[in-house]
């Protein structure tokens, strides 16, 4: 009777994990919707609607978060936006799917140099050059960014505006 009830279970088992493996997709193909999302985002984009696009590029993710293009995407609105923080994290994301993606990884050392990480980015350089073996425009991009610095920091301690005096 034992013998049964584990028989039964991992019969179970066998049946639910194979099921649910033959009905996911390769990781090759993306959800059509999301592809459309992203083509919309883009059109927005050139339009000069940076939020629009992000809602568009947020909700392609939405639909399917495999989709890198969406994620480089939404990284470079976010440098457009002056956010490398945000930026450096999507291009991450975007990594992830794919670690040999250039355009992240030259998107990724950009916003890492606009935040003053000089160091992270010129290993996103040193990957780039691997990836290239030969020179390659987003190496040379990467290089010229590393090379004019992290952009200069306000000064936080100004001097005092002198106040008005009575007459």
């Amino acid at each position: 009777m034992r013998f049964t009830t584990l028989s039964a279970a991992g019969a179970l088992l066998v049946l639910t994990v194979s099921s649910s493996l033959s009905a996911q997709r390769p990781d090759s193909q993306l959800d059509p919707r999301s592809v459309e999302l992203v083509r919309q985002a883009r059109s927005v984009q050139a339009a000069g609607n940076l939020g629009g696009a992000n809602d568009l590029l947020e909700t392609a993710l939405a639909v399917d978060p495999r989709n890198r293009e969406a994620f480089v995407l939404i990284a470079d609105i976010a440098r457009a936006q002056n956010l490398p923080g945000k930026a450096i994290r999507f291009y991450g994301e975007a990594l992830k799917l794919d670690p040999n993606d250039l355009a992240a990884l030259r998107g990724q050392g950009e916003a890492m140099v606009a935040k003053g990480a000089v160091t992270r980015a010129k290993d996103n350089l040193s990957k780039i050059k691997t990836i290239c073996k030969a020179a390659c425009a987003d190496a040379t991009t990467l290089a010229a960014t590393i090379a004019k610095g992290p952009p200069p920091t306000p000064n936080p301690v100004a001097a005092p505006a002198a106040a008005p005096t009575k007459p």
